[in-house]
């Protein structure tokens, strides 16, 4: 090889180096919780960040006689999902669980506790009595429809839920899970709202075990778009954090009764839950408060069975792109890889704070190593890939235009307030090529494909969407690296 051509690899691995090195962490992490100001669902408070968005959804909960007014627009549509967005909940509960210190010193606990509890309020409204949940706002179908900014929605805001007779046990549990993790993060700065979450997180556990099915049984509308593929997993995660707010031996017995700890997973999701149950038990194993035998390191050996795979360590590797990224399937591929990193992440401090390691089949694996291995996908995802694009909406220097998302799509009420129709929508915005007139800050979109190839194109949704679940674990991964 000849020593220019040696010379000129060494300067573009310095260039890599150096913008692997020069990634603001810190910007990334201010970024994500500015994405849930963007999603915001109600009337919005004086302090509101995100100055292109109105108030919106305003008579919400009206057709059943109920304030539901609030919550989050689930991704780039006008619905409000109650099923992903109680995981989104409970995804950026654990993130202020576990790295309060970090958000802390990065002045991003209070934002990250108040994009908890814009969702905590909701939620809490959503739960009149104890047999009662609303699941859903709005229709898929006719709201996908209708391209219109969520100020100007003319679509049927139905109000939908789940009560004794109409059970779902997985929405209940993960909305029992949301509300406990939530009130351990407002522990010691809202201990009187703490406790209001930790009794409705209990009436749900309990309507949840006593009146088992699949939500969508009930909730037929949720079905085609947030279907769930049991309730096992949110019955035990929720007594999981149940069990970390309170110290109640009722919930440890559960999830040692169950007679289900999962196995090994192939990824953690919305409708997935049993590894975040798993990494949860682990942390009681590695502390000594649960036996290190028997039900419970069978929890331990699955959850490190998942991380063996994503670290390329397993004896069943998750895919990787020839990039290094992750790669579970087309559709909106980061929420896998987020909610992993964020459980990847934790681990990390649970075997640090005991000492311990991993041994997978491919050797052993340090606390050190997962962290290395989580900065190396973050850093991918933040423009450290073959196409040099930040999956980050509003990071770096190039990041995705189009993206396919009504409210960014469409120039701000504030701008022009003159209403935009159901079909005008499509016509004068969706069909436009043209960027969005808002950057969606914060926002992380479905991503590239297994080869690393992305098209920016708002009509790509299964790449060009990004949804809340995608980004409230990374707030939490960012917070420990920022």
């Amino acid at each position: 090889m000849s020593s220019i051509r040696l010379l000129c690899l060494g300067f573009s691995l310095l260039l890599f180096l150096h913008e692997v090195a020069s990634i603001d962490y810190k910007e990334a992490l201010t970024k994500s919780l500015l994405y849930f100001e963007a999603q915001r669902s109600g009337k919005l408070p004086p302090d509101q960040r995100v100055s292109w968005r109105g108030d919106s959804g305003l008579s919400d909960g009206s057709d059943a006689g109920i304030n539901l007014v609030g919550g989050y627009y689930d991704a780039g549509d006008n619905v409000k999902f109650g099923f992903p967005m109680a995981f989104t909940m409970t995804m950026l509960a654990w993130s202020a669980v576990e790295y309060s210190d970090q958000l802390s010193a990065k002045n991003e606990l209070t934002n990250t506790l108040e994009a908890i509890k814009w969702g905590t309020d909701y939620l809490i409204n959503a739960h009149p009595q104890p047999d009662v949940l609303y699941g859903e706002v709005g229709d898929g179908n006719s709201d996908h429809d209708c391209w219109q900014r969520p100020e100007d929605m003319l679509t049927p805001r139905t109000t939908y839920k789940i009560d004794d007779q109409n059970p779902g046990a997985d929405l209940a549990g993960e909305t029992s899970a949301a509300l406990a993790a939530a009130s351990i993060a407002f522990q010691s700065t809202n201990p009187e709202y703490s406790s209001l979450l930790l009794d409705h997180a209990k009436q749900l556990y309990d309507f949840a075990l006593s009146h088992p099915g699949q939500y969508q049984n009930s909730i037929q509308v949720a079905g085609q778009f947030y279907s769930s593929s049991g309730y096992q997993d949110e019955l035990l995660w929720a007594a999981a954090w149940l069990h970390q707010a309170t110290g109640d031996q009722t919930y440890l017995d559960y999830l040692g009764s169950s007679g289900n700890s999962g196995g090994s997973r192939s990824m953690f999701s919305w409708d997935d839950k049993f590894l975040g149950v798993q990494v949860l038990v682990s942390k009681l194993v590695l502390e000594k408060k649960a036996e290190d035998s028997g039900v419970w390191v069978q929890y331990k050996s699955e959850a490190e069975q998942f991380i063996c795979s994503c670290v390329q360590k397993g004896s069943n590797n998750v895919k990787m792109t020839p990039g290094g990224s992750l790669w579970w399937q087309p559709w909106n591929n980061l929420q896998y890889t987020t909610s992993a990193l964020l459980a990847l992440s934790v681990y990390s401090n649970y075997l640090s704070a005991s000492q311990a390691t991993i041994q997978c089949q491919g050797g052993i694996v340090t606390p050190t190593d997962l962290i290395t291995f989580v900065q190396s996908q973050v850093d991918y995802i933040l423009g450290s890939n073959p196409k040099g694009t930040s999956y980050m909406v509003g990071f770096g220097s190039n990041y995705p235009q189009q993206v396919h998302h009504r409210g960014a799509s469409i120039v701000s009420i504030k701008e022009d307030p003159s209403p935009v129709t159901c079909k005008g929508g499509f016509d004068d915005w969706f069909n436009k090529n043209a960027p969005n007139p808002n950057v969606l800050e914060g926002a992380i979109v479905g991503g590239p494909d297994e080869n690393d190839a992305y098209s920016d194109s708002r009509s790509n949704f299964q790449q060009a969407e990004p949804a809340i679940a995608n980004t409230a674990p990374f707030v939490g991964v960012l917070a420990n690296l920022a």
